[in-house]
């Protein structure tokens, strides 16, 4: 699996090589604050999608950390020849004090999304099973060990849910183009 530094793809596009930027984000991630150029295409829709991939261009994948990347990686690398991964992702790029392009309105990150839905789905199972049936405990178990199967795996099944939700997703379909950046 082919990686490169923040850095280096920013050396790249400043002498003019060819590359063509998938962030693998979800809408609301990509809006919060993106490499310049990158187009989107969330991880659960780049297999049908495969066709907005510039089949003679580098395709670097990008995502907050690298690790989407990765999986979206393995998903695809039997359908295009020439990937690789922004290392560190958004998240590494920033702090590179390379610039991000955003939205006029911010969106939470996924992430945030996260932590708002387990710490209240927590508090009121902890709630419930104080003042109506200690059986609602089980709900503040069952999100804990969401969480530690998530930390451990590196897979959120809410993240994934919650990527899913209308808030979530561009306003109107993303176009099906090809998008190469030459700087």
């Amino acid at each position: 699996m082919k990686r490169i530094a923040p850095s280096q793809l920013k050396s790249n596009l400043e002498q003019g090589h060819k590359v063509q930027l998938i962030d693998v984000r979800s809408a609301a991630e990509y809006a919060a604050g993106h490499v310049p150029g990158a187009l989107n295409v969330p991880m659960d829709q780049i297999e049908s999608r495969l066709d907005d991939l510039a089949a003679d261009t580098e395709v670097i994948l990008v995502c907050q950390s690298g690790n989407r990347a990765c999986m979206t990686h393995e998903m695809i690398e039997g359908h295009h020849n020439n990937l690789t991964i922004l290392d560190g992702g958004t998240k590494a790029w920033q702090e590179c004090g390379l610039p991000v392009v955003s939205s006029t309105r911010t969106r939470w990150s996924l992430d945030r999304q996260v932590r708002l839905g387990a710490g209240m789905l927590v508090l009121i199972g902890v709630i419930l099973s104080v003042t109506v049936q200690p059986g609602f405990i089980w709900l503040a178990g069952f999100v804990g060990a969401g969480l530690t199967f998530a930390g451990l795996t590196d897979i959120c099944g809410m993240a994934a849910l919650l990527a899913k939700m209308p808030w979530n997703r561009p306003a109107t379909p993303a176009p099906a183009a090809k998008k190469e950046v030459k700087a």
